[in-house]
C-alpha cells in the first residue's frame, strides 16, 4: 500500500526559474529571459517534496512552435503568423521527438539536460509528468530529432483527399489557408496549400482569431468531414506513430502523461495505446476531459487512470467560494461521480484557469483555502496544486498575447513575481515574500503533507454530512461544508468555512453516520487537529451536536482516534 494520496504540482516549466523582474509586454526571450530545466535544482524540488507533493507535472516540455529563432542549431524557424505570443503556445506541438530549446542551458544539449533532470527528479523521490498532446500539432510541424527509421508526421499523405484512413492529417483540396486577422508579422505571408483543418476541428479553410488556427487537427481514422464515421481495421497509421511517441518518452523515464483534450481522440485509440504501453512499464494517464457523458467510457473501456473534474467538483468550488452557489451544492458533484470518484483528479488551479487570487476569481487567495481542503480531502482521489497557487499568485498581468485576464500567460515570455521571492536567488527559502504568502504557503504544506501521511485522507471511506444539517439554525449550509471520514480505528470530521467573517458551528452527527461508518457514539478518542497538530480528547455523539470555532475562509480537520481492540 502507497503512503497517501497522489499529489500533483504542476509547474510551467519556461516561468518557473525566470528571475528577470524588469519585464517588457510582448517581450523577446533576451529582453523578459525564460526559466531552464537547470531551475529545478537538488535544492528547489526537495523545497517542492515538503510541500507534500508526489508527482510534478513540468508543463511545455516537448518542442513546440516559437518565434525565437534557433536555426542554428538545425531547428526549422517558425512563420509568426501561425505562433501565439513570442514564446509561443506549449500546445503547438512542432517536434514530438524532442525537448523545448528554450528550457536548456546549451540547447545543443537539450535532451541531455532534459535526462539529468529526470534524473533529479526521481532522487528526489518525486515522479515525472509530462503533457501528451494528441489532437493537434503546430501548423508547420517537422520533427528533425526523430529517429531516421521514423516517418514523419503528414509524410506520405495523399493532400488530394480530404479523409484518408491512412492519412496523418485532415484536408481541404484545392483551397490554400487563409487567416483574415492580421497575421502578416514576417513580411512574408504564411503559406498553406492545400489548407489543413485546424486543430478545433474547423474544417474550413478559413480559420478565424478564436480557432486554433496555430495547429492542425491529427487523423486518428475518424471521418470528422462525414458524420464522424469510424475507420479503424486495419489500426489507422497515426496510431502507430502516436504510440511510437509515447514509447519514446516513457523509454526517457517519464512516469506519466497528462493527455491534452484527450476526448477529442477516439476512445478506441487509447484502450489500444494506454494497454500497448502499460505492458512496457506502469505510467499513469491523465484526461483533460471535459464531457461527463463520456466520463465512465474513457476510464472503463479507454483505460485513463484519471480525469479533470473541471466541471463538476472545481466549478462548483469556485461558485461557492465567490459566493454564487450554496456550499450544499458540493454534494451534488461527489453524488454525480458515483463510482468513478476514485478517478477524479481535483484542482482549483491550472494553466487555463485564473487564479484565485486574481480580481476576475476570489479576488484574494484565503477564500481558496477551504476550497482547497474539500479538494484535497473529500475523496482518495489525487489533487493537484498550479505553481504559484501556493503562494497567492494574481495572474494579473497583461503580459502579451496573454492579456490582463487573471491566468499567468503560456504564450509569453514572462516571469512570477511571487515565485522570483520565493527562489530568493536560488535559495528557494522564501525569505523575500510578505508573511500572507508565507503563512499561505505553510497552510498549503500541512493540507498536503496531511493528505500525503495520513491513511484516513488516502484511503477511508466518506460520508457527507450536509443532508443531517440543511436545518440546522447553528449552521449555514450557504456557506460551510461538513463531511466524515473513517478508516480503521479513526474517523476524521472535515469542516469549512467559506465565509470571511467568524463562525462558531454546531454539527449534527446522526446515527446512520455511526452505522454507516461502523464505529460507535460517544465513545471517547483522541483528538489531532491535522492542520495545527494540537491534541484533546473528545467524542462524536448523535446526542449532542460538536461545537467548532471557524476563523473566516478556513477549515478544521479533527482526526479522533480510538483505541483499537
Amino acid at each position: 500500500m502507497n503512503e497517501g494520496k497522489m499529489i500533483v504540482y504542476q509547474v510551467f516549466t519556461r516561468l518557473f526559474g525566470n528571475l528577470e523582474s524588469n519585464l517588457v509586454q510582448n517581450g523577446t526571450i533576451r529582453q523578459n529571459g525564460v526559466g531552464k530545466f537547470s531551475a529545478f535544482t537538488n535544492a528547489a524540488l526537495t523545497k517542492i517534496k515538503e510541500l507534500g507533493v508526489t508527482h510534478i507535472w513540468y508543463t511545455g516540455v516537448i518542442e513546440h512552435a516559437t518565434q525565437t529563432d534557433y536555426t542554428a542549431y538545425g531547428i526549422k524557424k517558425d512563420h509568426p503568423a501561425v505562433v501565439k505570443g513570442k514564446a509561443g503556445s506549449p500546445y503547438a506541438i512542432k517536434d514530438y521527438y524532442d525537448v523545448d530549446p528554450d528550457l536548456a542551458e546549451n540547447v545543443g544539449e537539450r535532451m541531455r539536460e532534459f535526462e539529468y533532470l529526470v534524473k533529479r527528479t526521481h532522487e528526489a523521490g518525486l515522479k515525472m509528468i509530462i503533457d501528451f498532446v494528441p489532437n493537434h500539432v503546430a501548423r508547420r510541424y517537422h520533427s528533425d530529432a526523430k529517429m531516421a527509421y521514423v516517418e514523419d508526421l503528414g509524410q506520405k499523405d495523399n493532400t488530394g483527399k480530404a479523409f484518408d484512413p491512412d492519412n496523418n492529417f485532415y484536408y481541404i483540396p484545392g483551397q490554400p489557408l487563409q487567416l483574415r486577422f492580421g497575421t502578416n508579422l514576417a513580411g512574408v505571408e504564411y503559406s498553406e496549400f492545400p489548407a489543413k483543418v485546424t486543430g478545433n476541428d474547423h474544417c474550413s479553410a478559413l480559420p478565424c482569431v478564436n480557432d486554433w488556427y496555430e495547429t492542425v487537427k491529427l487523423n486518428y481514422g475518424v471521418d470528422i468531414l462525414n458524420g464522424y464515421t469510424r475507420h479503424f481495421d486495419p489500426v489507422p497509421d497515426t496510431w502507430h506513430k502516436m504510440l511510437d511517441i509515447l514509447l519514446f518518452w516513457v523509454n526517457k523515464g517519464v512516469d506519466g502523461f497528462r493527455c491534452d483534450m484527450a476526448e477529442m481522440v477516439p476512445v478506441e485509440f487509447w484502450h489500444w495505446a494506454i494497454a500497448a504501453v502499460k505492458k512496457q512499464r506502469e505510467v499513469i494517464f491523465i484526461a483533460e476531459i471535459y464531457n461527463p457523458a463520456v466520463y465512465r467510457d474513457y476510464i472503463y473501456y479507454g483505460g485513463f487512470d484519471y480525469l479533470y473534474d473541471k466541471v463538476g467538483l472545481y466549478d462548483t468550488v469556485r461558485d461557492v467560494m465567490c459566493n454564487h452557489a450554496p456550499a450544499s451544492r458540493i454534494t451534488h458533484c461527489w453524488q454525480a461521480m458515483e463510482g468513478i470518484q476514485q478517478h477524479m483528479l481535483n484542482f482549483l488551479e491550472n494553466h487555463d484557469e485564473q487564479r484565485i487570487a486574481s480580481a476576475f476569481f476570489a479576488g484574494d487567495a484565503k477564500p481558496g483555502i477551504p476550497g482547497m481542503i474539500v479538494s484535497a480531502a473529500m475523496n482518495v482521489n489525487p489533487v493537484m496544486v498550479y505553481n504559484g497557487q501556493e503562494l497567492g499568485e494574481k495572474g494579473m498581468d497583461a503580459e502579451g498575447f496573454s492579456g490582463l485576464d487573471g491566468r499567468t500567460t503560456i504564450f509569453d515570455y514572462w516571469s512570477m513575481e511571487s515565485m522570483r521571492k520565493w527562489i530568493n536567488g536560488r535559495k528557494y527559502d522564501g525569505a523575500l515574500l510578505d508573511s500572507e504568502s508565507r503563512q499561505l504557503r505553510e497552510c498549503y504544506a500541512k493540507l498536503l503533507n496531511a493528505c500525503l501521511h495520513e491513511p484516513i485522507i488516502a484511503y477511508g471511506n466518506f460520508y457527507d454530512l450536509m443532508y443531517a444539517n440543511s436545518v440546522n439554525e447553528s449552521f449555514n449550509s450557504h456557506r460551510q461544508y461538513v463531511f466524515l471520514r473513517k478508516y480503521k480505528n479513526e474517523a476524521l470530521l472535515v469542516v469549512v468555512n467559506f465565509d470571511s467573517s467568524h463562525q462558531t458551528v454546531r454539527i449534527k452527527i446522526p446515527a446512520e453516520a455511526f452505522t454507516t461508518l461502523g464505529f460507535k457514539d460517544n465513545k471517547a478518542a483522541e483528538v489531532t487537529d491535522l492542520l495545527t497538530g494540537e491534541k484533546t480528547i473528545g467524542t462524536l455523539t448523535e446526542s449532542f451536536p460538536y461545537q467548532l470555532s471557524l476563523p473566516g475562509y478556513s477549515g478544521k480537520m479533527l482526526k479522533f482516534t480510538y483505541k483499537a481492540h
